[in-house]
C-alpha cells in the first residue's frame, strides 16, 4: 500500500467510494480517520496532516500518531505534499518541486520511536529515492532543493529569510521535519512534493507572507497538484524494491515495527 500525507489547502483525495477507516496508535489517534482508494495499480491510504478541517498547526500535528497508524495499515512507501515558500527568485508561486534535502530549524518536537535502545538512524539523504525519482520525472516539475523546516506557526522574518537564502536553502516549510525522520525509523520510503505558494519575506519587497495569500495560491493550484501526486503515485513500481530506506538493517531494536 502507498501513502499521501496532504498538506495545507490538502484535505481530501478519494471520492465517495473510498473506504475510511480509524485507527488509534501508542501515540494516540492520527490526524484525521484514514481513506483508502485505488490509484493506477496501487492501493492507497490519504490522511490529511492538519486534519479534515485545519485542527492542527505545524507544530501540534501528531506526527508519531500519522506515521505509526499509516505503516500499521500497511503503507511502506509515502508521499508527503505540502505547500512552501521560496528562497529564491526562480522559483516562483506554482512551481512544484522536489526536494533532495532537509534543514530543521525546529524545537520541542517529537521527532524519535526510540526514547531508549541506543537507536541512531542514518539521514545523510532524508528522502527515497525511488519515489523522487518517480516524481521528479514528470514535467514541469524541479528537480532538487534544499528544504528548511521552521517551528511555525509564525512565518520567518525578513532576516531570517535572508539568512536561509544565503545559506543556500531554496524552499521554507513548517511540516516536513519530524516527518520525513519518523518514516525513515519506521523503514517507510518517503519524499515530500512541494508547491510553492509565495516568495519568503526576505526575498521580495512587500508586507510579507500571509495566510490568506499562502491558502488563495495553494486553492488556485489543487487541482494540477492533486494531478502531479496521482501520476506520481502511477509512476511508482509495484513491487517496492528500495534498500535505502531500510534504517535497521543488522540492528536489534527495543520493540518490533508495526
Amino acid at each position: 500500500m502507498l501513502g499521501v500525507i496532504g498538506g495545507s489547502g490538502f484535505y481530501s483525495f478519494f471520492g465517495s467510494d473510498a473506504r475510511t477507516i480509524n485507527l488509534d496508535t501508542p501515540y494516540g489517534v492520527p490526524s484525521a480517520p484514514v481513506t483508502v482508494g485505488t490509484v493506477g495499480e496501487h492501493e492507497v491510504a490519504f490522511l490529511p496532516r492538519h486534519g479534515v478541517k485545519h485542527e492542527y498547526s505545524p507544530h501540534t500535528v501528531p506526527y508519531r500518531a500519522n506515521m505509526w497508524a499509516l505503516r500499521a495499515l500497511g503503507v511502506r512507501r509515502i508521499f508527503g505534499p505540502c505547500a512552501v515558500g521560496s528562497l529564491t527568485a526562480e522559483l516562483g508561486p506554482g512551481a512544484m518541486v522536489v526536494p533532495d534535502q532537509l534543514v530543521d530549524r525546529t524545537r520541542g518536537r517529537s521527532d524519535t520511536y526510540f526514547d531508549s535502545g541506543g537507536i541512531h538512524v542514518g539521514f545523510a539523504d532524508p528522502y527515497c529515492p525511488s519515489l523522487r525519482a518517480a516524481a521528479a520525472g514528470l514535467p514541469d516539475v524541479v528537480d532538487g532543493g534544499t528544504m528548511v523546516v521552521i517551528q511555525g506557526p509564525r512565518f520567518s522574518t525578513r532576516a531570517e529569510s535572508r539568512w536561509f537564502a544565503s545559506q543556500g536553502f531554496t524552499l521554507v516549510n513548517m511540516t516536513g521535519y519530524p516527518e520525513a525522520v519518523l518514516a525513515r525509523e519506521l523503514e517507510m520510503c518517503y519524499a515530500s512534493i512541494a508547491l510553492v505558494t509565495d516568495l519568503d519575506a526576505g526575498i521580495e519587497a512587500g508586507s510579507g507572507v500571509t495566510t490568506v495569500d499562502v491558502f488563495a495560491e495553494f486553492e488556485r493550484n489543487m487541482v494540477p497538484f492533486k494531478k502531479l501526486v496521482h501520476e506520481a503515485l502511477e509512476a511508482v513500481e509495484v513491487e517496492r524494491t528500495c534498500t535505502h530506506c531500510l534504517a535497521h538493517d543488522g540492528v536489534k531494536l527495543p520493540f518490533e515495527l508495526p
